[in-house]
């Protein structure tokens, strides 16, 4: 059995070794390697893990929750809302001087994604309050 002696420095390791291409002809028979390490104050020194996962191991096993079908239908119409309202010739010069306005606070967006996300977000929540 192969054994990974990671460095002392090395305190966390968390993710993928290796990828599968989903693009190549070969991607079935290839795995992706996902290793996880990590320092712990326990009495089992062996706190390292790594997983083999293939390109079929990887879906979804549960149905969505009522809460995850929420927040994607919230991200998918606050989404399309921000990029219609960014090209909304009637609203940008107001976006713009409103965004100037509120960068600077303590709290300001800092970005006119941001801004628009937030605005958009917003409107959302009060269309559509969380029962």
């Amino acid at each position: 059995m192969a054994q990974v002696e990671y460095a002392d420095a090395i305190k966390t390791v968390s993710g993928a070794l290796t990828k599968i291409n989903k693009k190549s002809p070969h991607a079935k028979d290839q795995k992706m390697v996902l290793a996880t390490h990590r320092v712990a104050p326990t009495e089992n020194p062996n706190c390292s893990r790594i997983y083999l996962r293939g390109i079929n191991s990887v879906t979804r096993t549960t149905p969505l929750s009522s809460d995850e079908m929420a927040a994607r239908n919230r991200f998918a119409a606050v989404s399309a809302s921000v990029a219609a309202r960014r090209k909304d010739l009637t609203k940008i010069t107001a976006d713009q001087a409103a965004f100037v306005a509120q960068k600077d606070d303590p709290d300001g967006k800092k970005t006119m994604t941001s801004f628009l996300w937030k605005l958009e977000g917003d409107a959302y929540d009060t269309q559509h309050p969380q029962g």
